[in-house]
């Protein structure tokens, strides 16, 4: 990678090339009457046939997207109708899958053609035009090695790294352009890595020229990357999977994870977005490169537990040889490559609210506090039925290409996220503390402070806010509460059969639900203020006053996350100053071992510094590349909304 194409990329120069797609199809194709397929063929096609191709100033891998827009294919009168009829997630077009790329970049698109209907055909087609220009230009402009590489990639199947990585760059380019959205990498090192191989074997690379290459490749995420928006720009999907153990129960991490993984902190980027699968036998050395990722404050590597994911995807259904795959979605929920076609984030639950329910209702009437923790269980099997009730008659845009990367489709389950868990427990600590075990309050007050946010009683508040039990401090008791919680929800969905027929996965994540739920309910027990955010994810409250990381991994470690397996990691910030001293690695490594070890699903950590944050909030300019986690996925700071810059500034801040 050629340092003059990264600062090129870096100042967003190559938008120069960007103009606006101005046809107006969903009018046209309603005046026609077009079939949803025929409309998503033309339109594709339309859309590759606008793309000018440029080839980049020292590029090895190309492909630029050259139109910033993609026109619906329905009217707002026809998606009206639509969602009369039916249940209509987020957009309404394909999102959070991971396709089966190893597959076409082991045969070619000619050979799926043959077996592809009218629509795929078409795709097809378009996808091959398109890289017959780019060949041409490349040609024009003196690029031989880039036309040799177009020659036989996406026709035929890749022969070596550098074909298998731009084969990759075409089919992930052509999902976008399709209108699908977090289109995720999946597990990058399992299927790029025979390539490499062969490369390294044969002499056409060796390890420093690969990595040049590996760099190229993960500097093409970031081209169009503001063009596939989500709640934040960032929220993209860009998400690659690395390491993890095999059927054979051996691990899969290898050079082309470590490359990976040093790709990523010398781009010091948001794309891809890294997560690296572990496990009890996992060693320290692979803790440690990921941890000189998160030194760069990237945000990554997010760490999943195979020890417990795998077993738990195995006890929702999954055959164990699918369970091994797996990878994640846009954010962390868990799901299978090639043949899933999982809706990992169909619904969540506001479980403070659940809990201010509770309360409200059993406290009057309640004879110790048992009394209270059986109307959880009603009012979360309650708003849990009411979750899945609403969803029915499912219905996605077709997608013709999307539809030609995936297997027989072999499951279709639903994830429901659980927000707001460290509250909903804090609040029912406080409640058992302060009204039951010690009867410093009375319900009336309780409720009554409730009622008015404290306004009128600042002793209350303090009560609940400050002496009262918090997790992230490894009470058992508490920690319990939560424990409890999960259960309760696993048991709320038990059983449940989706529209689709398969089942509900609920989980610990929050996404941005910490703060669209924080704002569907005020005050509540654990002494949080009307219009607080919640913690993001599995984490403790914002406000509470915690004995440090070791404590929190404790307190969030002893959970049943088998049962509750959809995905939602324990999110911690560390202070910059942590990575001062020469064992600062050694030691942020050694912490997320014990993590794994201990038995916790999920990790993500932060590298933040508070007041370059707020600095950054005063003078945007001078802070564009600043990079901080959001909820799954990482941004750039000054591209968020106030909010969530507010938010991350005001999480917990950890050293070691």
């Amino acid at each position: 990678m050629k340092n003059e194409l990264y600062t090129f990329i870096l100042e967003k120069k190559h938008h120069d090339f960007r103009c606006e797609y101005k046809e107006e199809l969903s009018k046209l194709y309603s005046e026609k009457g077009l079939s949803p397929e025929e409309r998503m063929a033309d339109r594709f096609e339309r859309l590759m046939r606008a793309q000018t191709p440029h080839i980049l100033d020292g590029e090895m891998i190309t492909l630029l997207r050259t139109t910033t827009n993609i026109p619906d294919v329905f009217t707002e009168d026809e998606w009206k109708k639509i969602r009369s009829e039916h249940y209509i997630h987020e957009l309404g077009y394909i999102s959070n899958l991971s396709p089966n790329y190893e597959r076409a970049i082991a045969t070619g698109l000619l050979e799926m053609r043959n077996t592809a209907d009218e629509y795929g055909k078409r795709a097809i087609d378009a996808i091959i035009d398109l890289c017959d220009r780019y060949r041409e230009e490349a040609l024009k402009v003196g690029r031989d090695d880039i036309a040799e590489v177009l020659t036989r990639v996406p026709r035929y199947s890749a022969r070596t790294f550098r074909e298998a990585l731009q084969f990759f760059r075409i089919l992930h380019f052509s999902l976008w352009l399709e209108g699908n959205y977090h289109n995720t990498v999946g597990c990058f090192d399992r299927y790029m890595y025979p390539y490499l191989k062969k490369d390294l074997e044969s002499g056409l690379l060796d390890e420093d020229s690969a990595y040049e290459l590996l760099c190229d490749f993960f500097l093409s995420f970031n081209r169009d990357s503001d063009l596939y928006v989500g709640v934040q720009q960032g929220d993209n999907g860009q998400s690659m999977m690395l390491g993890g153990l095999d059927e054979n129960g051996n691990e899969v991490f290898n050079i082309l994870s470590e490359l990976a993984l040093r790709a990523s902190g010398r781009l010091n980027m948001i794309d891809p977005k890294i997560n690296l699968r572990v496990n009890k036998n996992t060693p320290l050395r692979i803790y440690e490169l990921g941890t000189e990722l998160t030194r760069a404050g990237l945000g990554f590597p997010q760490y999943s537990n195979d020890d417990v994911v795998i077993p738990a995807l195995v006890d929702f259904g999954y055959d164990y040889k699918d369970a091994v795959n797996y990878t994640v979605a846009a954010c962390w929920e868990f799901i299978i490559p090639k043949c899933a076609f999982d809706i990992d984030n169909i619904g969540a639950v506001n479980m403070p609210l659940v809990v201010d329910r509770a309360i409200r209702n059993s406290l009057p009437k309640a004879k110790d506090f048992s009394c209270v923790l059986d109307e959880v269980k009603v009012q979360l099997k309650a708003e849990c039925d009411k979750v899945t009730d609403g969803i029915h008659d499912l219905w996605f845009v077709p997608s013709p290409f999307m539809s030609l990367l995936l297997d027989d489709i072999k499951y279709k389950n639903f994830g429901i996220h659980g927000t707001g868990l460290s509250s909903a427990s804090d609040a029912l600590a406080a409640v058992k503390k302060n009204i039951f075990d010690e009867k410093k309050i009375t319900p009336e007050r309780l409720i009554k402070g409730l009622d008015n946010d404290f306004e009128n009683d600042a002793e209350l508040l303090h009560i609940l806010r400050y002496e009262s039990p918090k997790m992230g401090n490894d009470n058992d008791e508490t920690d319990a509460l939560c424990t409890f919680i999960l259960d309760s929800f696993a048991d709320s969905l038990a059983g449940k059969k989706n529209c689709c027929g398969g089942i509900y996965r609920p989980g610990t994540g929050s996404a941005m639900f910490y703060l669209w739920h924080a704002a569907e309910v005020g005050a509540t027990a654990d002494g949080r203020r009307k219009g607080e955010p919640f913690g993001t994810n599995f984490a403790p409250n914002l406000f509470a006053k915690v004995d440090g990381p070791v404590s929190v991994i404790r307190s969030f470690s002893k959970q049943n996350f088998k049962r509750v397996a959809n995905g939602g990691p324990l999110t911690l910030e560390f202070a910059c100053s942590v990575f001062n001293s020469e064992d600062g690695i050694e030691k942020v490594a050694r912490l997320v071992k014990y993590f794994i070890d201990r038995g916790g699903h999920q990790l993500q950590l932060n590298t933040v510094d508070p007041d370059a944050m707020r600095e950054a909030q005063k003078h945007p300019e001078c802070y564009r590349n600043l990079v901080v986690r959001i909820w799954g996925w990482s941004a750039y700071f000054v591209e968020l909304e106030k909010e969530y810059q507010d938010h991350v500034i005001a999480r917990q801040e950890y050293t070691v």
